[in-house]
C-alpha cells in the first residue's frame, strides 16, 4: 500500500453531523473489537486458572503450557482452551450396567489431566481442524442450550449434512430432559422433551456406556432402539455423543441426518473434536435445578424483595388438558407492582391474569410460554413507561426478559441508559435501511463489521470480516474491475468510493453499494477507512421494473397510435366528407364529423347523403358499436349496402330488414348498429323514414324546436326477428332538420332525455340559416371533452322553392 499523503480535510468544512457520524462509527468498531477481544479473553484465563491450580504454576507458565499443548495438537489457542475447560471433569462411580468408560477422545469421560501433563494429541484432517476453528470462536457468543443446539446446527449441516441436533440433559432421579434443539419443531420437542432413563433408548445407553452410539442402519436401529421422531424414518442416520457437565450430571448431544449410510471416519474425528469443545462450553452454563420448596421458598422471597431491581419468579398454572392457562407469583420486588401496570398491591402469591388481565393479547405472553417451552431467553421490545422519580414525572425506558429456571421461569424488567437506546435506534435504522457500517483499520490491519454487513454480504460472522482489498473479490468478475479499481484510489490517493456492485448469494444476485472513506492522521498518512454497505436490490428491481412497464407503455401506445391512423385512413378512403353545403333535390345539405378525443380509437359512426336516380334524396345516419378496424368495415358494409338496396327499390323497412340479417349471419359482423333512414320525396315534399334503435330527428319550424314521433325499430343485429314501422312527415319551406348520432347528447353519467332537451334548446336558441351555422351549434353543445365521436346531418329546406 502506497503511503502518499493527502490534506485532510479542513476545520468547518464537514458539517457537524457528519463529523459526530464519523466518531460514532470509530468508536462503534472499537467497542465491538473490544467486545470480542474480552469475551475470548475470559475463555484463555479461565483455561489458564485450570492449569495453574492443577500444576501449580505461574500464569505466565500456564498460558506457555496451553500454548505448547494447542501446537502439539494442531489446534487454536481458544480451541485449547475449549478442551482444558472440557476435561476439568470430576469422575463419579459407573452405573452396574455401565460399561467400563475408557480415557478416549470422545469427550465422554476422558480422564482429568495431572498437573503439567498435557491431553491426549486430538490429530484431525486440515479441513476439520479449520471447521473446529471456527465453531471454537462461534462458542464465544453461546451461553445457552438452545443457542448451543442452533450453534452446532450451523456448524454441521454443511460440514455433515445434519438436518437436527437434540441436546439432552440428565436430571436428579436418572431422567433425560431435552435441554435445547434445533431443526425440529415445538410439537416434537415438546413429545420428547422427557425421556425415562429405560433401556432401548439410543441416549439414555449412550449415557450409560459413555461411548458414542452410532446409528447407521435405520432398519436394524429401529428393532433395537425406540427412535426419535414422527416419524422416526425422517432421520435414517444418527449419533449420540455422551459427555460430562461441569456439576457431574450428564450431557448427550444428538446429530440426526435424513441421508442413510455409515459416518466416515473424517465424520467421527470431527464429531470429537465436536464434543471436546462443547463441553468446555457446558462448563459455563450447566447446572443442577432442583425445585425449591418450604424455607427455601421463604428465602426467595426474600432475596427477590432485596434486589434493586424490578423482577418476579413466576410458576406455570396449568389446566386439565396439560395446557399453561396461567402463572402464579411465587416472588417480587418492590417495584414489579408499578412496572406490571395493574391493581396495587403485592402481587406475590396472586395469579399473574389476575394482576393484569390484559397480558394475553401482549406479546410478552407468548414470549413467556416459548421460554417455558424451552425456546430460549424472550426479550420484548423496549416500551416507555412514566414513573416518579424525587416527586417528579419522569419518561423511562424499560424492556422485559424472561429465562427459564427449571420449570419456572424469572421475568426482570431492565431500564435502558440512554446509550443502550441509541445502540438500539443504530440498529434499527441499519436494519430498516438494510445498510451496515464497516471499518478497517490500515495500521494494526484489522476489519470490524456490525452485524447488518454480514448479513447484506450473506458471509458468516464466524468467518470474520474481509480486509479492504479482498472486498471485490466478493462482487460479481464483471464488477470485481471496477471496485478493484476504487478500492485501489481511496487507498493510493484518499479519493472517496462511492461504488455500486452486484454478488451472487443464497438469495440469488443482489445489488449493492459501498461508501468509504479514509481518515488520516496528522501527517496526512491514511490509517482508518470507514464506510457503509447499502443493499439497493429492491430499488434497483423497482427500478428495472418501472423502465420495463414504460417501455411496454410505450410500445403499446405506438401500435394503438399506428392503429389509429391506419383506421382514420381507411375511414376517410370508405366515408368522405365533403367541405361545402351540397344540394340534393333541392334541399341544402351540410355534414360534420368529429371523432373522439378520450383515446386513440376511430368509431363507427357513419353517414350517407345522395340523390336517387328517381330525383329522390337518401339521407342516412348511423352508429356501430365498437371502435377499431372491424367497426370501420362493418360501417362500410352497412352504408354501401343500404345505398344499393333503396336505390334498386327496396323498402325502408325492408333495407333494414336485410341489414339486420346481414349483421347476424355475416363471419365478419361486428355485432349490433342503430341507424336512421330516410327518403325525401321531392315533388311533393315527403320525408318517410324508419329507425333502428337510433335518436329521433331534431326539426325545427318557425323557431320551435321539436322531435319527430319515431316509428317502431329495434337495433340491428340484436335479434333475428325484427319489427320495422316506417313514418310520414311534410317539410315545408324554411324547415331545418337534424340526423345525428348519440355522442351529440350522450354526457356521463346524466339521463339521455337531458341531452336531448340541450340539442332543442341549442338549436332554437341558434336559427341561424347561412352556411356553416352547423359549426356555431356543435360548439354550444360540445363543450367538453368528447369521449365518442360525432356525426351530424343538417337538412335545410329553402324558404323559396
Amino acid at each position: 500500500m502506497k503511503s502518499d499523503r493527502f490534506a485532510p480535510a479542513e476545520s468547518g468544512s464537514v458539517p457537524d453531523v457528519v463529523e459526530l457520524a464519523r466518531v460514532v462509527a470509530q468508536q462503534r468498531a472499537e467497542m465491538d473489537r473490544l467486545r470480542e477481544q474480552a469475551a475470548t479473553t475470559v475463555v484463555v484465563e479461565r483455561a489458564k486458572g485450570v492449569v495453574m491450580a492443577l500444576a501449580g504454576c505461574s500464569a505466565d507458565a500456564a498460558e506457555e503450557i496451553l500454548h505448547q499443548r494447542a501446537k502439539a495438537a494442531r489446534r487454536t489457542l481458544l480451541e485449547e482452551c475449549w478442551v482444558t475447560l472440557g476435561e476439568l471433569t470430576p469422575a463419579r462411580p459407573h452405573d452396574e450396567a455401565a460399561a467400563p468408560r475408557p480415557r478416549t477422545d470422545t469427550g465422554a469421560a476422558a480422564a482429568t489431566p495431572s498437573a503439567g501433563d498435557a491431553p491426549t494429541p486430538f490429530a484431525a484432517p486440515d479441513d476439520v481442524a479449520d471447521a473446529l476453528s471456527r465453531l471454537g470462536r462461534a462458542l464465544v457468543h453461546v451461553d445457552t442450550h438452545q443457542a448451543l443446539a442452533q450453534c452446532l446446527l450451523d456448524h454441521l449441516a454443511p460440514e455433515l449434512d445434519a438436518e437436527s441436533v437434540m441436546i439432552y440433559v440428565r436430571r436428579p432421579g436418572g431422567g433425560l430432559e431435552l435441554a435445547g434443539h434445533a431443526g425440529i419443531d415445538d410439537g416434537l420437542a415438546h413429545r420428547w422433551r422427557q425421556v425415562p432413563p429405560f433401556r432401548g433408548m439410543a441416549v439414555v445407553d449412550a449415557l450409560r456406556a459413555g461411548e458414542p452410539c452410532w446409528l447407521e442402519n435405520f432398519s436394524r436401529d429401529s428393532t433395537r432402539y425406540l427412535l426419535i421422531g414422527e416419524p422416526p424414518e425422517r432421520w435414517q442416520s444418527r449419533v449420540w455423543l455422551p459427555l460430562r457437565a461441569a456439576d457431574g450430571s450428564d450431557v448427550c448431544i444428538g446429530v440426526l441426518r435424513g441421508r442413510p449410510g455409515a459416518f466416515t471416519e473424517r465424520d467421527r474425528a470431527h464429531l470429537r473434536g465436536v464434543v471436546r469443545l462443547c463441553a468446555g462450553r457446558l462448563r459455563s452454563f450447566t447446572s443442577s435445578t432442583v425445585p425449591l420448596q418450604g424455607a427455601e421458598a421463604d428465602a426467595v422471597q426474600s432475596l427477590f424483595a432485596a434486589l434493586p431491581v424490578p423482577a418476579m419468579l413466576l410458576t406455570p398454572v396449568t389446566s386439565s388438558s396439560g395446557d399453561v392457562e396461567d402463572f402464579r407469583v411465587d416472588a417480587a420486588t418492590g417495584q414489579a407492582a408499578d412496572l406490571l401496570g395493574g391493581s396495587s398491591g403485592d402481587p406475590t402469591g396472586r395469579r399473574l391474569r389476575e394482576v393484569r388481565p390484559d397480558l394475553t393479547d401482549l406479546p410478552v405472553w407468548r414470549g413467556c410460554l416459548d421460554t417455558l417451552a424451552g425456546g430460549g431467553p424472550y426479550e420484548s421490545e423496549p416500551f416507555a413507561h412514566q414513573e416518579t422519580v424525587d416527586g417528579a414525572l419522569e419518561l423511562a425506558t424499560y424492556s422485559v426478559r424472561v429465562t427459564r429456571l427449571e420449570d419456572a421461569l424469572v421475568v426482570a424488567w431492565l431500564r435502558h441508559a440512554s446509550s443502550d437506546r441509541q445502540e438500539q435506534r443504530l440498529a434499527e435504522l441499519q436494519r430498516l435501511g438494510n445498510i451496515g457500517w464497516a471499518n478497517w483499520n490500515l495500521s494494526r490491519d484489522e476489519a470490524s463489521w456490525s452485524a447488518q454487513v454480514f448479513a447484506i454480504l450473506d458471509r458468516d460472522p464466524a468467518d470474520g470480516p474481509v480486509r479492504l482489498d479482498g472486498l471485490p473479490e466478493l462482487a460479481l468478475p464483471e464488477d470485481r474491475p471496477t471496485l478493484r479499481a476504487a478500492v485501489e484510489a481511496l487507498l493510493d490517493e484518499g479519493h472517496p468510493i462511492d461504488a455500486p456492485f452486484r454478488i451472487r448469494g443464497g438469495r440469488g444476485v443482489r445489488h449493492l453499494r459501498l461508501v468509504a472513506e479514509v481518515v488520516a492522521d496528522s501527517h496526512g498518512t491514511p490509517f482508518e477507512v470507514h464506510g457503509a454497505v447499502q443493499d439497493l436490490t429492491a430499488r434497483r428491481r423497482a427500478e428495472l421494473a418501472l423502465v420495463e412497464s414504460e417501455r411496454a407503455i410505450l410500445t403499446q401506445h405506438d401500435v394503438l397510435q399506428s392503429e389509429r391512423v391506419l383506421v382514420a385512413r381507411l375511414q376517410n378512403a370508405l366515408l368522405p366528407l365533403p367541405d361545402k353545403v351540397i344540394d340534393l333535390s333541392g334541399l341544402r345539405a351540410e355534414v360534420a364529423y368529429l371523432p373522439a378525443q378520450a383515446g386513440i380509437h376511430v368509431g363507427g359512426d357513419w353517414f350517407s347523403a345522395i340523390e336517387l336516380p328517381d330525383g329522390d334524396a337518401l339521407f342516412v345516419i348511423g352508429d356501430v358499436a365498437g371502435h377499431g378496424v372491424d367497426a370501420v368495415a362493418t360501417m362500410a358494409q352497412l352504408r354501401f349496402t343500404a345505398k344499393g338496396m333503396v336505390s334498386t327499390g327496396s323498402s325502408l323497412t325492408g333495407a333494414l330488414s336485410r341489414l339486420n340479417s346481414l349483421l347476424l349471419h355475416s363471419r365478419d359482423a361486428h355485432g349490433t348498429a342503430t341507424m336512421v333512414i330516410a327518403r325525401y320525396h321531392a315533388a311533393d315534399r315527403r320525408l318517410v323514414w324508419a329507425q333502428a334503435g337510433h335518436p329521433p330527428p331534431l326539426m325545427l319550424r318557425d323557431g320551435e324546436a321539436t322531435y319527430l314521433r319515431r316509428p317502431g325499430g329495434i337495433l340491428l343485429g340484436a335479434t333475428s326477428a325484427p319489427y320495422f314501422e316506417e313514418a310520414e312527415h311534410r317539410l315545408e319551406p324554411g324547415d331545418r332538420l337534424l340526423l345525428y348520432t348519440d355522442g351529440l347528447v350522450e354526457r356521463a353519467p346524466e339521463n339521455i332525455d337531458a341531452g336531448l332537451a340541450r340539442l332543442a334548446d341549442a338549436a332554437a336558441a341558434h336559427p341561424e340559416d347561412t352556411p356553416g351555422s352547423l359549426g356555431t351549434l356543435l360548439d354550444v353543445m360540445l363543450v367538453d371533452e368528447r369521449r365518442d365521436d360525432v356525426c351530424v346531418l343538417d337538412i335545410r329546406v329553402p324558404r323559396e322553392m
